[in-house]
């Protein structure tokens, strides 16, 4: 089911698909989520003064938190599914656009998880809200250090896609101009002044 099709209004309008007000929502505060975390993880590993201290505070309950709206976002998105791509949009590119997405996705799941798993690792708890998770993985500095790596690591490739989005976003918003920036744009619903077919 898509969240949205274009269909005509009781004034002969059409209204252009869009993904439903919530999915933009849980969009837009994951984006501000994300690009958060991603400086807020700079500057833990650029500073070794007190201000580590207070960014690690903000960065272990962000991580969770962007962890549950990620669950959220993948049910709402298979309850409400998606607008379609342009018809004149080229192959090539409506399969990178789905990569894309399921990269997104898999960074999405996968950097809060082996962030909680890096700090299990190393005995460090997790608070939220007033409560401590629980470890999901055991105590090792072997399994620490990798989970180090591997969360830094994939943090870079994260701020590469979101580059990549990015540009994407504003090829279809200033040059295409095919509704597809318009689709998750972070403003009201409105009608097109086309006639209905």
């Amino acid at each position: 089911m898509s969240a949205t099709t274009a269909g005509a209004t009781p004034a002969g309008l059409v209204v252009p698909p869009r993904f439903t007000p919530l999915q933009r929502g849980i969009h837009w505060l994951m984006a501000a989520c994300i690009l958060a975390m991603l400086f807020i993880g700079v500057g833990m590993v650029s500073t070794i003064s007190q201000r580590y201290l207070t960014l690690v505070s903000i960065h272990k309950p962000l991580g969770i938190a962007i962890l549950i709206l990620v669950l959220l976002r993948i049910a709402v998105r298979l309850r409400y599914g998606s607008p379609p791509l342009p018809a004149d949009l080229p192959e090539p590119m409506k399969l990178a656009a789905r990569l894309s997405h399921y990269a997104f996705y898999a960074l999405m799941l996968a950097m809060p998880l082996i962030g909680w798993g890096m700090l299990s690792a190393a005995a460090y708890p997790v608070k939220m809200l007033g409560f401590t998770l629980p470890p999901i993985l055991p105590q090792s500095d072997t399994l620490h250090s990798l989970l180090w790596t591997a969360h830094r690591t994939l943090a870079f490739a994260f701020f590469a896609l979101i580059l990549l989005h990015l540009g994407a976003a504003l090829f279809h918003a200033l040059i295409r101009r095919d509704g597809v920036f318009e689709a998750m744009a972070p403003v009201p619903d409105r009608t097109v002044a086309e006639p209905a077919e």
